[in-house]
C-alpha cells in the first residue's frame, strides 16, 4: 500500500509532461538517487524499495531537453540517466556523433552517373556489363535460333549470352557512330519503351543528333515528304554555325532522311527496320534472345530489357558521337573537310529565277 501512494504521488507531480512510454522511462527504472531502506528477515529477503522523488530541478532538465529536441529533424531519443549521474539529458558530444554517422553515407551509387560520365568503347569491361545484368537472355522457349553464335548458354530455363561478344560488338558499333559523326552524317536515336527516354535524349545530345522517344510514324522515311515536310529546315556552315539567309531557299527542299539509326528496341520497331532497309540507311540494334539479328546492319547482343544495360550502350554510342563531331570540326577549322558540301549555286540560280520572274 505504501509504495501504490508512492507511485500515485509521482505521477501526479509529473502531470505536466507529455505521457509517452519513452519520457516517462525514468520512473520505470529501478536506480534511485535517494535513500533505500530493505528489510532482512532470517528466512526470506524482501526486495529493494525504491523512493524517488523528481526534484524541481530535474523538472526543468527534463523539459528544457525535451523542448529542444522537438524543434530538430534527426535527434536521437533521450535515455534513462546512468546510475549516479543525477541528470537524463544527452551530452553534446553523443548527439553530434549520432548525426554525423546518421547524414555522412559516402560512395552512394547513383544509376545516371553512367550517363553523366559516359565510359569510352575502350572502357567497357565485362564487369560493368554483367552488373548491368546485359547477359541475362529470355527462356528458351522464346528464343530466336539466329542468335545461337551470341549465346554462351543456357541456366534455369535462361539463354544467358556471352559479354564477350557484346563487348566486341558494342565497340564496332561505336567506331561505326564515330565515322558517320566525323564524316557530317545525320545520327538518329530511337527508344519507345517506357524508361529509355533519359538515355535516348542524352546519348542524341552528345552525338548532335536527333531522337524518338515515342511511338514511331509509319512512312517518316518512305513518305517523308508529306509526313515531315512541314519540319523546320536550318542551313549551317562547316563549323555548325546558322545560315539564316539560306533557311527559305532550302525550305521547299526534299525532308533530310538521317544517314544512320540506332535503335534501342527493335522487337517493338520493326516497320522503322523495315523502312531503313528501303532506303539503305545502314541501322545499330540491341539485339536480344527473342528478336531477329538480322533486321540490324549492326547487331548488339545484350538484354534489351535492363534499363541498366541501355544507359552503357547509349553512353557508349554518345561517346563515340561526341568524339567524331570534335575530330569532324577540328579539321574543319584546318580547312580540311570530311564530307562534300551542298552546293549553294543551285539556291542562288533558283532564286534569281524567282527574282526575274
Amino acid at each position: 500500500m505504501i509504495v501504490r501512494q508512492l507511485c500515485l504521488r509521482q505521477a501526479r507531480n509529473a502531470s505536466f509532461l507529455v505521457q509517452t512510454p519513452r519520457r516517462l522511462a525514468r520512473f520505470s527504472s529501478t536506480d534511485s538517487t535517494t535513500t533505500t531502506t530493505t528489510t532482512t528477515t532470517p528466512t526470506t529477503q524482501t526486495p529493494n524499495v525504491t523512493q524517488e522523488v523528481l526534484t524541481q530541478e530535474e523538472k526543468q532538465l527534463f523539459k528544457e531537453a525535451f523542448e529542444a529536441t522537438a524543434g530538430s529533424e534527426v535527434t536521437p531519443a533521450p535515455e534513462p540517466a546512468a546510475p549516479g549521474s543525477g541528470s537524463a539529458v544527452p551530452d553534446a558530444q553523443s548527439t553530434w556523433e549520432y548525426k554525423k554517422h546518421r547524414t555522412h553515407i559516402p560512395q552512394v551509387y547513383k544509376s545516371e552517373s553512367v550517363l553523366d560520365k559516359p565510359p569510352r568503347p575502350a572502357d567497357v569491361t565485362l564487369e560493368m556489363l554483367l552488373t548491368a545484368q546485359s547477359h541475362l537472355g529470355h527462356t528458351t522457349s522464346r528464343w530466336n535460333p539466329q542468335n545461337a553464335r551470341y549465346i554462351f548458354g543456357i541456366r534455369e530455363g535462361i539463354h544467358i549470352i556471352s559479354l564477350d561478344v557484346t563487348a566486341a560488338y558494342l565497340r564496332r558499333a561505336a567506331k561505326v557512330v564515330e565515322e558517320v559523326a566525323r564524316c557530317g552524317g545525320l545520327i538518329l536515336f530511337v527508344g519507345t519503351r517506357p524508361g529509355q527516354k533519359k538515355a535516348v535524349v542524352r546519348a542524341a545530345q552528345m552525338a548532335k543528333g536527333y531522337h524518338v522517344f515515342e511511338r514511331w510514324i509509319p512512312g517518316s522515311l518512305t513518305n517523308s515528304q508529306q509526313i515531315l515536310g512541314n519540319c523546320a529546315v536550318k542551313a549551317v556552315n562547316a563549323l555548325d554555325k546558322e545560315l539564316p539567309e539560306y533557311t527559305n531557299r532550302i525550305a521547299m527542299e526534299t525532308a533530310v532522311k538521317p544517314d544512320l539509326v540506332v535503335c534501342f528496341n527493335p522487337v517493338e520497331n520493326e516497320v522503322l527496320l523495315h523502312e531503313c532497309g528501303l532506303n539503305n540507311i545502314p541501322t545499330i540494334g540491341v539485339i536480344d534472345t527473342d528478336a531477329d539479328p538480322t533486321r540490324v546492319t549492326y547487331p548488339i547482343p545484350a538484354n534489351d530489357d535492363s534499363l541498366s544495360c541501355l544507359e552503357i550502350v547509349a553512353g557508349v554510342l554518345g561517346r563515340a558521337g561526341q568524339e567524331g563531331q570534335r575530330l569532324r570540326l577540328e579539321e574543319a577549322k584546318r580547312g580540311a573537310l570530311t564530307y562534300i558540301p551542298v552546293s549553294m549555286s543551285k539556291f542562288n540560280k533558283d532564286e534569281a529565277t524567282t527574282g526575274e520572274s
